[in-house]
């Protein structure tokens, strides 16, 4: 591969990761009738994108006579990118960024036949009719101009996607926080249940004691019911302030993680509705959820 051949793999690279970009804005605005960065970095590309028609240029453009053939290798093709970018992600960073599950032949939930499909019938059309109009386009941009847009454009693009990295691992950070704390009022909880649990058995077995002799020892069994019923606020009574102070401690700390997440992670949840977090499910859903609400209070 000659440098002039990169420069152009490059050039095409961005336009295509942009109009890809275009194209999800577009179709999220209208499913939801508002604007939704649905890029991955912050910038207005769509990476896979460029990397999949980018792949199909450079090795399936010899195809172009036999539409058939461009078509079965362009699915594949771009399926197998599709599949290979959902992996790496869920691994580096530890969150599944779109689902396919519910879709039927889907390959866990990175693809599935059907947008298989419509990308091949996609790239064809790119390939046989849309990228002539593009090379001509770019023949009409001098050399020097184009190496010094493509170099601006990749430092852009690496530093996007450090910050953009940078803050996918601090969003865990947080959620990793947001578990740990959670974890310990379950615990605090748990404990908590537990007395009322015991002292609920214990007032049980005393109330079996007088089951036979219920006429002879009626208010001892009273006594007894009276003591089942008043075990859980007797417990909630013995509760030191201590504990108390802990759980609204616990309580603000995780509310101050929820109010502490930064404008880039808020837009990453939004433009990826279906991802998950594959070490702390819970608290990415509760985020959510609470993020949701406080917009809508505002």
């Amino acid at each position: 591969m000659t440098a002039q051949h990169l420069y152009y793999l490059f050039q095409c690279f961005f336009i295509y990761a942009f109009l890809g970009w275009c194209t999800e804005v577009a179709f999220a605005a209208f499913k939801e009738r508002r604007f939704v960065n649905r890029g991955f970095l912050n910038g207005p590309i769509c990476p896979v994108y460029g990397f999949g028609v980018v792949a199909v240029i450079h090795f399936l453009t010899p195809l172009r006579s036999n539409l058939l053939l461009l078509y079965l290798g362009s699915a594949i093709l771009v399926t197998a990118i599709e599949w290979l970018t959902g992996f790496i992600l869920e691994k580096v960073f530890h969150n599944k960024w779109w689902d396919y599950s519910n879709m039927p032949l889907n390959l866990n939930g990175y693809v599935c036949l059907l947008f298989s499909l419509i990308w091949g019938a996609f790239c064809v059309f790119i390939v046989d009719v849309f990228h002539p109009l593009i090379d001509t386009l770019l023949s009409h941009i001098p050399f020097l101009v184009g190496i010094i847009l493509v170099c601006i454009l990749v430092i852009a693009g690496l530093a996007d996607l450090y910050v953009t990295a940078s803050g996918i691992l601090k969003l865990n950070k947080r959620l990793e926080k947001m578990q740990a704390i959670a974890d310990e009022l379950h615990q605090i909880s748990d404990k908590l249940g537990e007395s009322i649990y015991k002292r609920t058995i214990t007032a049980m077995e005393k109330q079996e004691e007088f089951k036979d002799t219920v006429s002879e020892k009626q208010e001892e069994f009273k006594s007894a019911i009276s003591e089942k019923q008043e075990a859980i606020s007797d417990t909630l009574a013995d509760v030191s302030d201590e504990v108390k102070e802990r759980i609204a401690l616990l309580r603000r700390s995780y509310l101050e993680n929820v109010k502490a997440t930064s404008h880039m992670q808020k837009r990453i949840m939004k433009a990826f509705p279906k991802m998950q977090s594959r070490n702390y499910k819970e608290s990415f859903e509760d985020l959510r959820n609470k993020l949701k609400e406080m917009s809508l209070k505002k």
